[in-house]
Formats: structure tokens, sequence, C-alpha cells
């Protein structure tokens, strides 16, 4: 073919370059990984194997299995099967594991048995960049499905949902049986038959439903997942929408976007994620007084209460839960304290003075009101009540210091979005966002010590 490149003859035997090395440039990531797991001391990091059994086959050194644990990591090969293969036609891992090529249950037990070795690698990966300046951390959150099915998990709503199944349809084959009766012999048998076994099976049905209801009810949060014990069922951003997963945090580089740290919860909720996932990038990070930032599905007064007692300064959005301000009248953001006076002082310009101090949900509340001024105009828009009264933690001026650092940067929550959801939305699972990687609630930090926008 004329003025088109030649195809070469499938029959020409070729001499190709004598060593493998000259296939692979000097850029080629595998060299990275080649280096990086040479380094470690694999049996400092508790993997097994490191020392081979004195009799037996002989057994891939954990080195090379770890190899290829990387690569696959790093190109999105994550299951051991497609690792088999790449190990047999890639031409970079026959040079990243010397043309060794172990098998797929081999690769799956590696990371089965060398979990916690495995972590301390990433622990250890994270330092290196630390120490070579590349990190500036951002976290964030998101829920990840479960290989439990949704109809394999059940709480007492859903309990209560599949019993009223069966029993509507017990009644309606009892009524079809009483019309049966009224039928003529011929047609009588089969249809009693056929309605029979359906009963029995619905029986059977409601029995193991009893059984399930059991477990569920003995449980810590009354929840039970049937395939995967340790998953529970969440909510997603979508309006009715939900996933039988896990609750991941992360603590995720910003410039780079590599993982700098993770918690894998079976929490729904990331009301109770913010100081253990601040505190981890701390200690990663090695920062005295690092700064965070969140979105409001982190807010919560003790949670902020112990990344202050942590060192850690917090930054975010309260969520507007008032029902007064819902119903048009005066939230508590639209009473000013006074410090000097022990006191708040209302809209119509009254104070209102402490009066007493009482525990609620394990918090130390004061409380203030007045009952001068019964005639205020301003009264219905105030209370439905003889007076309002204010209830303030003891410990409310953090909360109050973390409102005006969100006044002071207003650009923060902007920066949190645009670093955090990076990491999650680039690995998004065959199901769409409501399923693998996604579900925000993020947090993050910066090279000059903050764990900046969203945490």
């Amino acid at each position: 073919m004329r003025r088109f490149v030649n195809q070469a003859d499938r029959g020409q035997w070729t001499l190709l370059p004598e060593c493998l090395d000259d296939f692979i440039d000097e850029s080629n990531p595998v060299r990275v990984i080649d280096v990086f797991v040479d380094a470690l001391d694999l049996a400092e990091m508790r993997f097994e194997g490191v020392e081979p059994a004195a009799t037996g086959r002989p057994s891939y050194h954990p080195s090379v299995l770890l190899k290829l644990y990387i690569y696959g990591y790093l190109n999105r090969v994550q299951a051991s099967r497609r690792l088999e293969r790449e190990a047999g036609r890639n031409v970079a891992v026959m040079w990243l594991l010397g043309r060794l090529a172990p098998d797929h249950k081999t690769i799956a037990d590696f990371r089965k048995d060398n979990g916690l070795a495995l972590r301390r690698v990433c622990a250890r990966f994270v330092e290196l960049c630390r120490e070579m300046g590349l990190l500036a951390t951002a976290s964030d959150g998101s829920k990840f499905k479960a290989v439990n099915n949704r109809d394999k998990n059940f709480t007492r709503a859903k309990v209560e949902r599949r019993r009223a199944q069966p029993e509507e349809s017990v009644s309606h084959y009892l009524s079809q049986l009483d019309t049966a009766d009224r039928q003529e012999p011929t047609a009588l048998a089969a249809k009693v038959t056929r309605l029979t076994e359906k009963l029995t099976k619905l029986k059977e049905e409601m029995g193991k439903l009893a059984a399930y209801e059991k477990q569920m009810l003995a449980s810590a949060d009354q929840q039970i997942s049937l395939t995967d014990p340790d998953s529970r069922s969440m909510a997603t951003s979508g309006r009715g929408s939900g996933v039988v997963g896990y609750n991941v945090q992360v603590a995720v580089d910003t410039e780079h976007h590599l993982i700098v740290t993770h918690e894998v919860t079976n929490s729904g909720s990331d009301r109770a994620q913010l100081a253990n996932v601040a505190k981890q990038a701390k200690t990663v990070l090695k920062i005295e007084t690092p700064e965070a930032v969140a979105d409001r599905g982190y807010f919560s007064s003790l949670e902020i209460l112990a990344c202050h007692e942590a060192g850690i300064t917090v930054t975010l959005p309260k969520p507007q839960t008032s029902g007064a301000k819902s119903d048009g009248r005066f939230g508590k953001q639209d009473f000013v304290y006074l410090p000097e006076e022990d006191a708040y002082r209302c809209p119509a310009g009254e104070q209102l003075p402490y009066r007493f101090t009482n525990e609620e949900d394990g918090k130390r509340l004061r409380r203030y009101w007045t009952t001068a001024r019964q005639n205020c105009s301003l009264k219905s828009r105030c209370t439905t009540g003889p007076e309002r009264r204010l209830p303030r933690w003891e410990h409310e001026h953090l909360l109050e210091a973390v409102q005006q650092r969100l006044d002071a940067n207003a650009q923060a929550m902007r920066v949190r979005r645009e670093t955090v959801e990076h990491p999650f939305g680039h690995h998004e699972g065959p199901h769409g966002s409501d399923t693998l990687p996604h579900q925000n609630a993020s947090k993050s930090s910066r090279r000059d010590g903050s764990l900046g926008p969203g945490l």
C-alpha cells in the first residue's frame, strides 16, 4: 500500500532488544515503585513470608507482590485475576516483577493476609512525601457500596414493611381459597394445591423474617446485614436514595491528590468524624497547630471542643435547624451575648440575664431569660410563650469563634469544594456517584499547617 505505513509480516522473525530494561523509559512510574519498595524494611512492617519456609515449594518474596499491588492501585486494576493477566502480557509489569507471574489466588491471599502491613506502607509513603515537601492535605467523606444487597440489610422500619407484605398476600390467598370452594370440583383441586404451596412459602418467609428481626433487635444499632455483617444502611445525597456500605473518611493532598490518611467507619453520619480525621492528619503531617475547614455535615459542638483541646482550629458553617427561624421568628443568632454582663441582648434592646445551669445531653448549659417588657412590640416575632429562653453551652465561645472565622473567610467553602471532591470524583464507581465514591462532607489542609478547606 503506497503512501501508508506498512505493517510488519507476522511471520517475520524479530531480534528484540537484549535487555528488558530498554523497553522502560526513565519516566515510567514502575521505576519509582521499584525503588520505593526496595527501600522498605518489609520485616519491620510485619509482612508475612519475608523469611522463606525451610520446606515445600518456593514462594514469592513479599516485595514482588507488593510491587504488583501498588502498580494495580495506581492504574485502577484491583481484581486479582486482572493483575494476574497484566503480569503475563504487560511489559512494564514484566520489568517490575522480573518476569514473574503470580497466580490470582496468591495475589488475593497477599492482600488478605497483610492488611496492617499495607497500611504501614501507605504511612511510610506519606512520610516520604512530607519529607520531600509535597503534601498540602484536604479531607473528604464518601459512602462506599458494600457487597451486601439492600434486600439483605434489615432495620426496624424494613422489617415492619416486609412483614406487612406477606400478611397482605396471606389474606389475599385465603380469600382465593374461599372463592375456590365455590367453584366446580374439576378446577378446585389444582387451584387449592397452588394456593396452599404459596401459603406454605409465605409462612417460611415470615419465619425467616422473625429470626432476622430477633437478630436486628439484639444488635447495638438495631440493624443487621447478612452478606457483609459490618456494612450499614446509609442515606446519600439523592432524595429517597441510600446505600448499604461504609462511610470512608480520607485526608487528601491538595496539590497532588495523594491520600494522606483514611478511616473506614460504618456510621452513616459525618457528625462524629471531624476530630478523629483532623487528629490523624495532624499526626501524619507533624503540625503543631493545624487549621481545619469543614462543611456543615461535620458540625458538632463536642467535636469542635475535641479539636480545640487537640490544638486544631476549626472553621465550618452551622446547620440552620432553628424552628423559630423557620417560623419567621428571631433565631438565637439574632441575640447578642454580652460577656461582661453575662447576659444576652435581644433585638428590642432588652437584656436576658443568667438564671441557672443544668446538664443536657452531656453538656452543661446556662439558661437566660427575662420576664420584663411583656408588652414588647416585637414579642410576636420573638416567642409564643411567656418569655424567650436562651441556652448557652459552657464552651459556646468556641462555636462563636468558629462562626467568626467563617465570616472572615467567605471563600473557605468554595475552596473546600474545589479541593476535596477531586479524588472521589475521579475514582467514581460503576454505579455512579451515589454508590461508590461520593457523598460530600469534606475536609482539608494546606502546607502552612492548616487542615483547610473541608474536614
